[in-house]
């Protein structure tokens, strides 16, 4: 019987670890996981370590093993450069071999779908963009999806355990985390425990439209894949409401070393955003799902609305921040 605790999954050069091989590893020879890939909190044998960018949480700073309450060292998988296809196609086929992929019809998440070939689930409220939209990715490209329509009902249901959970608490990261909410909540109902998302991609590759006014691209991009941290975090603590993660391929190691390799100035250009990505991505769907301009998230699925609605109802007309002020307030004593 195991006597480690292991949440997500660890591979070494492109090897999927068991769970007993890491326990063989942590015991005889921790130092090897300095090697490990993944995305993964570890505990056993008087250590600690979590991956390299912390993806997954966990009581250890990322990238960290700790034994016996001293730092060893530092988690920095060697992995080699690929080109960005071949690291997109890697990290996808890590994470497949089980789960549900999130989909919104947008590049980042139809490419995730398209390679991993796995079930799908799209949320929004009723006739929101998202859904139609992931409806008309999944039936060109021959995905089996699942469509959870969410009720106004349900977000005001959901509001105090979003809010409660998530580490910063403003309009932007609760509508978020409220969409990410219901697809962990569909994913727990239905017995997965990973979800495989295209987060990531726009940090990495230019998504965002500030980026293309922006004089300062290059310095943007790293501020905000330094943030990515905090959106893990955050998505991080949704699905852990209902016994689920979230799995990012765009976070794998190769690809954002590849990623990273390629000039700003090559991301965005000409008025459009995140080219490299939908170059691969063209490589593998129709040219309308690789250069489609998608909402965000919150935005998309219409719970931004649905959040304004439920603000000025309760009496916050001016402001969706005192309105999560004061549910943050009354069911946490925050």
């Amino acid at each position: 019987m195991s006597t480690i605790k292991l949440i997500g999954w660890i591979e070494v050069d492109g090897q999927r670890l068991s769970p007993q091989d890491v326990e063989t590893i942590l015991k005889d020879r921790p130092e090897e996981i300095f090697r490990f890939g993944g995305e993964f909190f570890l505990a056993g044998h008087s250590c600690r370590a979590r991956d390299h960018f912390g993806i997954m949480p966990g009581n250890c700073p990322k990238g960290t093993l700790i034994c016996d309450g001293m730092v060893r060292g530092s988690i920095d998988p060697d992995v080699p450069d690929l080109p960005l296809e071949q690291a997109i196609i890697t990290a996808v086929n890590l994470r497949s071999d089980q789960g549900v992929t999130a989909l919104s019809g947008g590049v980042d998440s139809t490419l995730v779908a398209a390679l991993a070939r796995r079930e799908c689930v799209a949320v929004g409220l009723s006739e929101s963009h998202d859904l139609n939209q992931a409806r008309h990715a999944a039936d060109t490209l021959g995905l089996s999806c699942t469509y959870v329509t969410i009720t106004p009902r349900e977000i005001a249901a959901a509001l105090p355990a979003v809010v409660g959970a998530i580490p910063v608490k403003d309009p932007v990261n609760t509508s978020i985390a409220l969409t990410q909410y219901f697809i962990a909540r569909f994913a727990g109902e239905q017995g997965y425990r990973r979800i495989i998302t295209g987060q990531g991609a726009d940090e990495l590759f230019g998504g965002y439209s500030r980026y293309l006014e922006t004089p300062t691209l290059a310095e943007d991009l790293e501020r905000d894949f330094l943030g990515l941290e905090l959106q893990a975090d955050r998505d991080q603590s949704v699905a852990a409401l209902h016994g689920t993660y979230f799995s990012m391929p765009y976070m794998d190691v190769r690809v954002v070393r590849a990623a990273r390799a390629i000039p700003a100035g090559e991301k965005v250009q000409g008025g459009r955003r995140k080219i490299p990505l939908r170059q691969v991505a063209e490589r593998h769907m129709p040219a309308e799902f690789a250069w489609y301009e998608k909402k965000a998230m919150q935005y998309g699925s219409g719970v931004w609305k649905e959040l304004q609605r439920l603000a000025k109802k309760n009496g916050y007309k001016a402001s969706i921040q005192d309105y999560i002020d004061h549910i943050s307030r009354v069911e946490h004593g925050h």
